[in-house]
């Protein structure tokens, strides 16, 4: 997973960094197929707020998050993310189980003599 950390104005320090990469850690524990993330950091008068987009294979996820203190704006977002990708892992898998079902279903029926 690649992460890519910007800052609008406002610098990022190691530590801000480290802080977003062990957040989304968690992202990618529970999706393997995130190919890389995007998150942008800014800082509009008193309000932090933290914007991330993540590619998926298949899809763009897109979350954002706004606090007065710039860690639980990145908490947020991580919370966000995390929901949004463990909905979309959840809706592949159901949709190979659906096809899958459908398929027994219409064999099943197609061989049996009524």
């Amino acid at each position: 997973m690649n992460v890519t950390l910007t800052g609008h104005h406002l610098d990022i320090t190691p530590a801000i960094r480290r802080y977003v990469e062990e957040k989304l850690d968690r992202v990618n524990r529970h999706f393997d197929h995130v190919i890389d993330v995007t998150v942008v950091l800014c800082v509009e008068k008193n309000v932090q707020k933290a914007e991330a987009n993540v590619h998926v294979s298949g899809k763009d996820l897109f979350a954002e998050a706004s606090d007065a203190d710039l860690y639980a704006a990145i908490d947020a977002l991580a919370d966000k993310l995390d929901r949004m990708v463990v909905k979309h892992k959840e809706m592949l898998s159901s949709h190979r189980v659906d096809n899958g079902a459908k398929r027994a279903a219409a064999a099943g029926s197609a061989g049996r003599p009524e």
